[in-house]
């Protein structure tokens, strides 16, 4: 008896196999599109509710008190920006968020390495701005507290670092366990350098609060919908810009768009003096 699998019935098994691999494919796309889906519902969704956090509590936490101290590097109009990147980048995008703003994790959590390699690039510099809404929502001063540590971080060239390891350490947002100062100490020590006597004396003091909280206001005078808020030289791209929602590739071109013709930025930002 041949052993010889006959042409007709080879052909046959051959387009079998190659329909089930063409399934493959299909399926592949199908649950990456759902996944992909997926991230922009929730980014969606997160939007909402930001800005009905937004819209709630506008009472702030007024237990502050004397002169707004302003971290070392702050730029801007009232010098409420902590800069991050090439001051001579071609496109700049600005980041209003609160540290207990459970959507602005998601977004952080979602964009962040993102972010991070167009600023090495020298594409984008980063713009941030802190607000304490949550605080005013849900009562509290995690908001405040991680802000004012945030400042502090920044008075010795460390923000972003530091800014990274309180979202990615955020607790559930009624849960108020940055407004422990023992706390946000305690993550400093995840930042090379930070954890020092006088960032813990600039904690434990409350040294940048007023400054806070004037950021606070310029973000409820601002217009804004709620945070996170994001704009790509000037332009809103949270959670959508134009017809197009968000989402890591869209980021990049939008950028890349942006900055068509440009050179990238190389001018090192100047290192804060301690405090």
């Amino acid at each position: 008896m041949s052993d010889k699998i006959p042409e007709g019935n080879r052909s046959a098994r051959e387009r079998l196999a190659q329909q089930r691999e063409r399934d493959k494919g299909r399926e592949k796309r199908r649950r990456t599109l759902i996944v992909s889906s997926a991230v922009v519902g929730v980014l969606a969704l997160a939007a909402v509710v930001g800005l009905i956090a937004a819209n709630v509590g506008k009472d702030g936490d007024d237990t502050a008190s004397g002169p707004a101290i302003t971290p070392s590097g702050a730029t801007g109009e009232a010098s409420l920006t902590l800069p991050v990147g090439a001051s001579d980048a071609p496109s700049t995008l600005t980041i209003w968020e609160d540290f207990r703003c459970p959507v602005c994790a998601q977004f952080e959590n979602a964009f962040r390495d993102t972010i991070t390699e167009l600023v090495e690039a020298g594409q984008l510099k980063v713009d941030y701005h802190l607000a304490t809404i949550i605080d005013g929502n849900l009562g509290g001063k995690g908001s405040l507290r991680a802000a004012n540590a945030a400042a502090c971080a920044q008075d010795v060239g460390k923000f972003a670092p530091y800014h990274d390891v309180l979202f990615r350490n955020q607790p559930p947002e009624p849960d108020d366990a940055f407004a422990k100062n023992s706390r946000l100490i305690e993550l400093a020590g995840e930042v090379k350098g930070l954890d020092t006597p006088e960032f813990r004396s600039c904690v434990e003091e409350g040294t940048h609060d007023s400054w806070v909280q004037k950021s606070d206001t310029a973000f409820r005078e601002g217009g804004f919908q709620g945070t996170p808020t994001a704009l790509l030289n000037g332009e809103s791209i949270f959670p959508k810009k134009g017809d197009e929602q968000i989402s890591v590739e869209n980021l990049k071109k939008w950028v890349l768009e942006a900055n068509k013709g440009k050179k990238p930025g190389t001018a090192t930002p100047s290192a804060a003096p301690a405090s």
